[in-house]
């Protein structure tokens, strides 16, 4: 009966210190997940923080380069030519579509509210538009489909300031102004997104700020 009872009480001791460990490596896995999931969790919010900061930049920048360091008046209809879309582009190949669209209509319309008013409601429709032919999923900027996209936005934007101009001063004379200076634009700002897309690729510039989580 001693025997036994010894064995017994060796047995229950075995399985407790098994079920002890089992219960050890568990709390540590769960440990492990938890500050895996804290990690990921601070890594999003940093990289959301990062966007809206780099949101805010480029809409200034463009509103800059729109308004001011590029920009050539056409016709008499308070239209002008500018290279500010070259950093929409640039914004919609490195920012989630929503934060490059906030990013060109606040750009865009504040550039018009500055110079030419009464084109800034086109302008925030036609600039957020414009963004989502592009793709901010890749690791660079400057890919087959945001080449693509160049010619996509052109035809966007030339439409979009088309039909605008042709309703507030006549369809006729928007057929050559507004095409024409549309075309000038987005060739220019297409030459621009390219030089830029490309010394940033080189520099690995969104795998480094901007990296896929």
């Amino acid at each position: 009966y001693s025997i036994a009872k010894i064995r017994k009480r060796k047995e229950e001791k075995w399985h407790g210190r098994i079920l002890e460990q089992i219960g050890i490596a568990g709390t540590k896995g769960e440990i492990m997940r938890s500050n895996e999931m804290t990690t990921r969790r601070a890594a999003g919010e940093n990289l959301v923080i990062r966007r809206l900061t780099a949101t805010g930049m480029m809409a200034a920048l463009i509103t800059l380069m729109t308004a001011y360091i590029f920009h050539i008046p056409i016709g008499g209809n308070g239209g002008y030519v500018h290279l500010g879309d070259a950093l929409i582009y640039l914004s919609a190949a490195i920012l989630p579509a929503p934060y490059a669209m906030a990013a060109g209509a606040i750009g865009g319309g504040l550039a018009d509210l500055l110079t030419s008013p009464v084109w800034a409601p086109a302008t925030v429709v036609i600039k957020m538009l414009i963004v989502l032919p592009f793709t901010s999923k890749e690791n660079k900027i400057v890919t087959v489909r945001n080449v693509v996209a160049l010619f996509l936005a052109f035809l966007i934007s030339g439409t979009g300031y088309f039909l605008a101009e042709g309703l507030m001063f006549g369809f006729k004379a928007a057929f050559f102004v507004s095409l024409g200076s549309s075309l000038i634009q987005a060739t220019g700002s297409g030459v621009v997104f390219l030089i830029f897309g490309i010394a940033l690729d080189r520099l690995s510039f969104k795998t480094r700020f901007f990296p896929r989580v």
